[in-house]
């Protein structure tokens, strides 16, 4: 096999592993992909239930299997589990949360957030049993130590992102993607190296029996695709 050397590294092709679907299959498999992606709803009522590990690790594995700029896989996901750690990052997120509905949010924000039912009291931390806590690495160390800029962070890590919601989605679990603005101290709480930035935190477990979620409508496809 023929190798081609680049500025970084050594382009080492091997073949595709690829397997071809019948028309009638892939229809099937799409169809049966859309129903079920379509049940999925943002919870933020959770059981204390437990929940396997192992579904926790194989949705994580799911993520690091996404694409990436220059494939440097700038992510890291912290999975909390310890109930004082949940408390910590709970009242955290509530003190950021409270400034955010009484100070800092503009009252266009406010209302566009209205019918989603959500306040600064955030009990889904510390009522699931998991929570991921995404981070992007802004740059990397190099096999030598040197600092290494990463490539389309961001998209990559939202990228991963997706893929992990639908590999816990498809497990059967339950999942919230909360953003409190700023979330500093999520690096400060877990300990995390200066090159990680916080992206998204993630509580993930069954619904409580009495979850409620808003009445909300998606875009149909013609609002948000042009086929030419």
């Amino acid at each position: 096999m023929a190798r081609v050397t680049t500025t970084t590294g050594t382009y080492r092709p091997t073949p595709l592993q690829f397997a071809r679907l019948s028309d009638e299959e892939a229809v099937e498999r799409s169809r049966e992909f859309l129903a079920r992606l379509s049940e999925r709803r943002s919870v933020r009522q959770f059981s204390s239930e437990p929940v396997s590990h192992e579904l926790i690790e194989n949705a994580i594995r799911a993520a690091g299997a996404a694409p990436s700029g220059a494939n440097q896989q700038p992510w890291t996901f912290v999975v909390v589990s310890d109930p004082q750690l949940k408390a910590r990052i709970r009242a955290a997120a509530e003190h950021e949360e409270e400034l955010l509905y009484t100070q800092r949010a503009s009252d266009e924000y406010l209302e566009a957030i209205e019918p989603i039912g959500t306040d600064e009291h955030k009990p889904h931390v510390t009522d699931a049993p998991y929570l991921i806590a995404v981070f992007e690495q802004s740059w990397s160390r190099g096999a030598n130590g040197e600092k290494r800029k990463n490539y389309y962070v961001r998209e990559s890590v939202g990228i991963a992102v997706g893929f992990l919601l639908l590999a816990l989605h498809n497990a059967g679990l339950a999942t919230l993607t909360h953003a409190p603005s700023p979330m500093g101290f999520l690096r400060d709480i877990l300990e995390r190296p200066e090159n990680e930035r916080p992206f998204l935190l993630i509580p993930v477990g069954y619904p409580a029996e009495d979850a409620e979620v808003p009445v909300l409508e998606k875009k149909s496809l013609a609002e948000i695709a042009d086929f030419r």
